[in-house]
C-alpha cells in the first residue's frame, strides 16, 4: 500500500470513529497508535509514549490550567456578575444598551478565561434572563450572546492559541497580540450592528425606563470600581508578560493568584466556590491535555509518512491550484468540520496537514492562526449542525426554540465573515501589533 493511501485510510478511519460518537482524543490517539504499530512494528509502538513525554516536558503548558482556573474563579465568585451590573447601569439608558453591555461583558470574560464555552455559559446565566425580562427581542439576545462568546478564543489569553503555538511552533505572545485588533474589530462591528438595528427598531432593545435610570451616582461609581477589578487583573497580568517582567507561566500564575485574592477580599471565597472552580478547571484541563497528547502522536505518524509533502504536491502539481486557492479550500473545510467538532478538535485533526502546508506556501503562520480561529467560530455557529447552536439550546430558557437560535445568528455570521475577509485581504490588521512590538 502506498504512503498516500495509508494517510487517506488513517484520516478516513479517524472521521468514521468520530461520527460514531467516540471521544475526540480516543479516536485520534487510537488511529495514530495502531497505525504506527502496524507500519513500524515494535518501534512504532513507542510513538504514543514519546508524545506523552513531549507533552509532559512542554513547560508553557502549565499556563493552560492556570488561565482556566482564573476565569472560573472570577465567574464562580460573582465578580463577572459585578461587571455585568456595571454595564447594565452605565449602558441601560441607550436603545440596545444592555445588549452592547453584554458584548462588553463577553469581551472581558474572554480576556479572563480564553474559552468560548465559558463565555457563553456566563452570558446565558447572567445576561440572558435580564435582557429577556427587560423586553429585549429573544432572537437578538440569543445572537448577541453567541456572537460575543465567539471572541473567547480570539482575545488573549486564548487557550486555543496556546495550543496552536505549540503545533505551529510560533511564539504564543505574538499570537495573542495578533488576536487583539481582530477581536476588537469584531466586537466593534457587533456593537455597530446593535446600535443601528435598535435605532431602526427600538422595540428590539428598549432603553431603561426613567424610573430605572434613577441610580445614585455613588452607586454608579461603586459598580464602576467593582467592574474594573477584573480588567485590572487582566491588564496587570498581560502587562507583566509583554513587558518582560514575568514569563508566560509566571504571568498566568499571577492571574490565578490575583483572581483568588479578589474573591477573598470580596468575602466570596467559600468552600463551594473553590470546589466548583477546581472541579471545572480539572475537567477542562484534562480534556485539553488528552487531545494534545493524541494530536502529537497523530502528527508524528503523519510526518513519518511524508503526508504533508504528498498533499502539497497533489494541490500544486496535480490540481494546479495557487496558494490563495488552496488557502480558501482549507477555510471551507473548517466550515464543514465545524458542524461536528469544536475548535480544539479541528485544530488537532488538521494541524498535521494544514499548518506545515501553509508555511510551505509562503504564508505567515501567525496571521494564519487568526484566520483559523475566526473561521472555526463561524463554522460552529453555522446551521444546521453548528457546535455552538446546540450548546446555546441547552443553556437557553424553554421559550427560545432551536429555530430562534438559527435565525439569531445569521446577521452575526455575516459580520464575522466580513471581518474574516478584511483580515485576509489586509493581513496587517492582525500583524501590525506584534510586528510593532517585536519588530519585523
Amino acid at each position: 500500500m502506498s504512503y498516500e493511501m495509508i494517510a487517506l485510510l488513517m484520516f478516513a478511519s479517524m472521521m468514521v470513529m468520530l461520527m460514531t460518537g467516540q471521544r475526540v482524543f480516543a479516536a485520534i490517539g487510537f488511529v495514530a497508535v495502531i497505525s504506527a504499530f502496524l507500519m513500524w512494528g515494535n518501534g512504532g509502538s513507542e510513538m504514543g509514549f514519546s508524545a506523552a513525554m513531549k507533552l509532559m516536558k512542554w513547560y508553557p503548558l502549565l499556563t493552560l490550567p492556570l488561565f482556566i482556573y482564573m476565569g472560573y474563579m472570577l465567574s464562580e465568585s460573582g465578580i463577572a456578575e459585578d461587571l455585568y451590573k456595571m454595564f447594565h447601569v452605565w449602558m441601560g439608558p441607550l436603545n440596545g444598551g444592555l445588549a452592547i453591555g453584554t458584548i462588553g461583558l463577553m469581551v472581558v470574560v474572554s480576556a479572563m478565561n480564553g474559552l468560548s464555552v465559558a463565555g457563553m455559559a456566563i452570558g446565558a446565566s447572567i445576561a440572558m434572563p435580564e435582557l429577556l425580562r427587560r423586553g429585549y427581542d429573544k432572537i437578538m439576545v440569543t445572537g448577541v450572546i453567541q456572537a460575543g462568546s465567539s471572541l473567547g478564543i480570539l482575545v488573549p489569553p486564548s487557550v486555543v492559541m496556546v495550543l496552536y503555538s505549540m503545533i505551529a511552533r510560533q511564539p504564543v505572545s505574538k499570537l495573542w497580540m495578533a488576536g487583539v485588533m481582530p477581536g476588537l474589530l469584531m466586537a466593534a462591528l457587533f456593537v455597530i450592528y446593535i446600535v443601528v438595528r435598535c435605532r431602526l427598531q427600538p422595540e428590539m432593545g428598549p432603553a431603561l425606563t426613567q424610573e430605572e435610570r434613577k441610580v445614585p451616582w455613588s452607586e454608579k461609581f461603586s459598580l464602576l470600581r467593582a467592574g474594573i477589578l477584573p480588567l485590572l487583573i487582566f491588564f496587570s497580568m498581560t502587562g507583566a508578560f509583554l513587558s518582560g517582567y514575568a514569563s508566560l507561566v509566571e504571568s498566568a500564575a499571577y492571574g490565578a493568584l490575583a483572581a483568588t485574592l479578589a474573591a477573598l477580599i470580596k468575602k466570596r471565597l467559600t468552600r463551594k466556590v473553590l470546589d466548583e472552580t477546581l472541579k471545572k478547571t480539572l475537567v477542562i484541563s484534562c480534556m485539553f491535555m488528552w487531545i494534545i497528547l493524541a494530536a502529537l502522536c497523530f502528527g508524528a505518524v503523519f510526518d513519518g509518512l511524508g503526508a504533508v509533502r504528498t498533499i502539497e504536491g497533489f494541490f500544486v502539481d496535480q490540481l494546479g491550484l495557487g496558494p490563495w486557492q488552496i488557502l480558501i479550500m482549507m477555510q471551507l473545510s473548517y466550515i464543514v468540520m465545524g458542524m461536528f467538532l469544536d475548535d480544539t478538535a479541528m485544530l488537532v485533526i488538521v494541524a498535521p496537514l494544514f499548518i506545515p502546508l501553509v508555511g510551505a506556501l509562503g504564508f505567515d503562520l501567525v496571521w494564519y492562526g487568526i484566520l483559523y480561529t475566526i473561521t472555526c467560530q463561524i463554522a460552529y455557529m453555522t446551521p444546521p449542525f453548528g457546535y455552538n447552536l446546540f450548546l446555546m439550546r441547552a443553556m437557553a430558557p424553554p421559550e427560545v426554540s432551536l429555530g430562534d437560535i438559527y435565525r439569531s445568528i445569521i446577521p452575526f455570521v455575516i459580520i464575522m465573515t466580513f471581518a474574516l475577509v478584511l483580515i485576509t485581504v489586509f493581513p496587517q490588521i492582525a500583524l501590525w501589533l506584534p510586528e510593532t512590538y517585536y519588530g519585523k
